[in-house]
């Protein structure tokens, strides 16, 4: 049977019984521009900080713009494609990982912060705020402008805030303004060695 969450029951369907959460937390563009209190937007980070990792190193970091001196600097390193609709977000979020520790490499960090993410964003849905996380900035600008240390990446740009309505939007991305569908289990699930299908 097919649980399908009604918020988003048009684009969103699963196979099998998961949390509604899953499925209606999604990518907005479109915020609005309105404050977030300071225990509502912290719990998000609360969250994140209790992600697994690996050897318990914990190498994720965040650095967060609320004020608009502090947003100004975001936006001297966040591409034009994601300005346009960003702006409007009353928090952004630099999401770090330290590459390191002790001098020895973490080749998890970036796996580590993505874990990180993950529970920030599902806290943040819960919390009913909207989170899109933005590849498209300059990750070396960045870390000149927020004078973030050699041993740490910056791993994406982050947008939270209040949903706001899509005819807002340019035109150009009224259109992608809904949840995004996924690959099925089928393309994505193998069982015993790469492109097996389960149960074969």
């Amino acid at each position: 049977m097919t649980n399908t969450a009604q918020e988003n029951q048009t684009q969103r369907q699963n196979d099998y019984a998961i949390d509604s959460i899953f499925l209606n937390r999604w990518s907005p563009r479109a915020f609005l521009d309105k404050a977030i209190p300071e225990d509502v937007l912290f719990s998000v980070f609360e969250a994140a900080r209790w992600a697994p990792s690996a050897a318990n190193m914990q190498p994720w970091r965040f650095i967060i713009a609320r004020n608009d001196n502090d947003k100004e600097k975001f936006y001297s390193f966040i591409k034009e494609g994601n300005l346009i609709w960003c702006k409007k977000a009353p928090v952004l979020v630099a999401i770090l990982s330290q590459k390191s520790l002790d001098g020895n490499p973490n080749r998890f960090h970036s796996f580590d912060a993505g874990t990180a993410w993950g529970y920030l964003a599902l806290q943040a849905k819960m919390n009913g705020l909207m989170t899109h996380a933005m590849g498209g900035f300059d990750p070396e600008l960045a870390k000149n402008v927020l004078n973030i240390p050699e041993d740490f990446e910056v791993n994406a740009i982050v947008a939270i805030g209040y949903q706001g309505p899509a005819d807002e939007l340019p035109e150009p991305l009224k259109e992608r303004e809904h949840p995004s569908g996924r690959l099925s289990l089928e393309e994505l699930l193998f069982e015993g060695n790469f492109n097996q299908p389960t149960g074969k």
